[in-house]
């Protein structure tokens, strides 16, 4: 399985109501990439008061366990999307515990760590 997601699930020309992923992980986000021609659809996150353009091409990473979302009617156009998850029950089969909650900090971190090795290697030069 060449994905570091456990599932992926392709949804064609659907509206999806309101919902939050019960099966999900919360402390992972989930991939959606909106792909299909000429539509106008929005991906709308209720607990964050939002709507976000869901036109083809985009890309949205969310909590699908945490964040209630829904995509409404688009007035035109065929629209598909390629979901991409992590189930916890594919945790807990093979024995895997599940990661924590991404913190700014850890990004932070990898950033800082970078920068030091490209001072390091031009300081070599």
């Amino acid at each position: 399985w060449p994905s570091i997601f456990s599932g992926l699930e392709i949804i064609a020309n659907r509206v999806t109501f309101s919902h939050r992923d019960a099966g999900g992980s919360p402390s992972l986000l989930d991939l959606l990439v909106s792909l299909g021609s000429n539509h106008h659809a929005t991906l709308a996150l209720a607990d964050l008061n939002a709507e976000l353009d869901y036109s083809p091409g985009t890309m949205v990473y969310i909590s699908g366990r945490v964040l209630e979302h829904s995509v409404g009617p688009w007035p035109n156009g065929e629209r598909f999307v390629i979901a991409h998850f992590m189930k916890d029950a594919v945790h807990n089969r093979v024995g895997v515990p599940r990661p924590g909650f991404p913190m700014q900090s850890f990004f932070l971190e990898l950033v800082g760590r970078r920068q030091k090795g490209k001072r390091q290697k031009r300081g070599r030069n």
